[in-house]
């Protein structure tokens, strides 16, 4: 009679006995069963057969010589590769501290000598079937967790980009707000200072007629002191001229960097998003009392215009220069750069490739990834970063945005000690726009 149910493969037994006969006799009778059956006379040769094959169920006898069953279970056990084999024993020990044992070392189950066939297949089935749910039951789980990880991934990248957005909303406010005034104050810059020309070149034209003022004008203009305003009036105005210019500047980056009337995919100058970004981030950028300024280095290449998501790609660069300054931060508490010696370097490479894509490299001089880091570097939720300082989605949804909104590739390059590199590449034109 057949005993197990029909299978997709051969379950291969392991028989460990060292009694000849009794190997003979099991590996027949299971092998009439439908198993796959290998033998071993010692648990030397067990240990070896399984370094070699793993069985889905070992049958285990605890009187050999040299290393009994018992032994052999531990060294099963102790090894993450052979672990998750079920041990079946097989002894002519009753006792109930021998079963103790049997099960304390790891055994799965105990079948007393003599034993019956039928007794020895049902058991066996038994705890493949066991590994057959548990199988199944842990590609669940993982499956579950997926799909948990995935939906907190979803909720925290909404939550991101409404910060985002409220963000751009917030920038968008104020430089128009401070568009007004700015462009109001440096467009009469240039009539203020014609007019302080006339008045000085009034004032001049006075001197040369009439060189003996009076007692009451020579006081004034002591008190004033005429010749030192007038020789400051150039630079003062030039202060100023400049100082407009820097705001109107800025003005035009908060609104570059927004670009709440470019949700939809546009041909765009990449540099200027990447410029506007710096511009957010200047405040960061400054010396601070732990650490120099950081210095940025652009080598930019000749781009045409991109086509992309724009104010999407910005918020890439937002997440890749934020992650560069932690970098250089870090270095300098730790040591990797000195506070005398060294500075934080960030260097930033655009290039057009010859199949058609813009590459798009942020490097730093940072204490750079570990192998390790480098293969989890864009999970959702993985941050090396100490509680509070991040939460491990800035990069994921970086990957979200060039991967599967840009058809792009984002990778990190990174040795220890010798800092990090992301390279960003999406192509220059998206089918969308073709």
């Amino acid at each position: 009679m057949h005993l197990i149910p029909e299978r997709d493969y051969k379950a291969n037994i392991l028989v460990v006995d060292d009694t000849p006969d009794n190997l003979r006799l099991l590996s027949a009778m299971l092998t009439s069963q439908g198993y796959e059956v290998r033998k071993a006379l010692s648990g030397k040769m067990a240990l070896t057969a399984c370094q070699m094959v793993l069985p889905d169920v070992i049958l285990l006898d605890i009187n050999m010589p040299e290393m009994d069953g018992y032994e052999v279970c531990r060294h099963l056990k102790a090894n993450e590769k052979t672990r998750p084999i079920p041990v079946i024993f097989i002894s002519a020990l009753d006792d109930v501290l021998d079963k103790v044992q049997a099960f304390d070392v790891g055994g799965v189950d105990y079948i007393t000598k003599p034993f019956h066939g039928v007794e020895v297949v049902l058991r066996i089935e038994n705890q493949l079937n066991l590994c057959l749910l548990q199988n199944k039951l842990q590609e669940k789980n993982t499956l579950l967790q997926k799909a948990l990880d995935d939906l907190k991934a979803s909720q925290v990248q909404m939550i991101q980009q409404e910060k985002m957005a409220a963000l751009g909303q917030l920038v968008a406010g104020i430089a128009h707000e401070v568009n007004n005034p700015i462009s109001f104050i440096y467009g009469n810059l240039e009539y203020a200072g014609q007019y302080v020309l006339d008045l000085v070149n009034l004032i001049e034209a006075y001197q040369q007629e009439y060189p003996n003022p009076t007692p009451r004008i020579q006081e004034i203009v002591k008190q004033i002191d005429l010749n030192f305003l007038i020789n400051d009036q150039k630079n003062l105005m030039g202060a100023m001229f400049r100082g407009a210019e820097r705001i109107r500047s800025i003005v035009e980056a908060l609104q570059n960097f927004s670009r709440l009337d470019e949700a939809q995919m546009k041909r765009v100058d990449v540099h200027e998003g990447i410029d506007s970004t710096l511009v957010m981030l200047q405040h960061r950028l400054k010396e601070t009392t732990n650490r120099p300024a950081i210095e940025v280095v652009k080598e930019y290449g000749d781009l045409p215009l991109v086509t992309c998501y724009v104010s999407e790609l910005n918020q890439v660069f937002m997440h890749l220069l934020n992650n560069a300054i932690d970098a250089l931060e870090e270095s300098f508490v730790i040591g990797h750069l000195s506070l005398v010696n060294d500075k934080g370097l960030i260097h930033i490479r655009t290039m057009l490739t010859t199949s058609d894509t813009v590459k798009i490299c942020i490097a730093d001089n940072g204490p750079g990834v570990c192998e390790s880091v480098l293969t989890r570097i864009f999970d959702p939720f993985f941050t090396t970063k100490p509680p509070g300082k991040g939460s491990g989605l800035g990069l994921a949804i970086s990957y979200q945005i060039i991967v599967q909104k840009h058809q792009g590739k984002l990778t990190c390059a990174s040795t220890p000690g010798k800092g990090a590199e992301f390279i960003i590449e999406i192509p220059l034109k998206q089918t969308e726009l073709n």
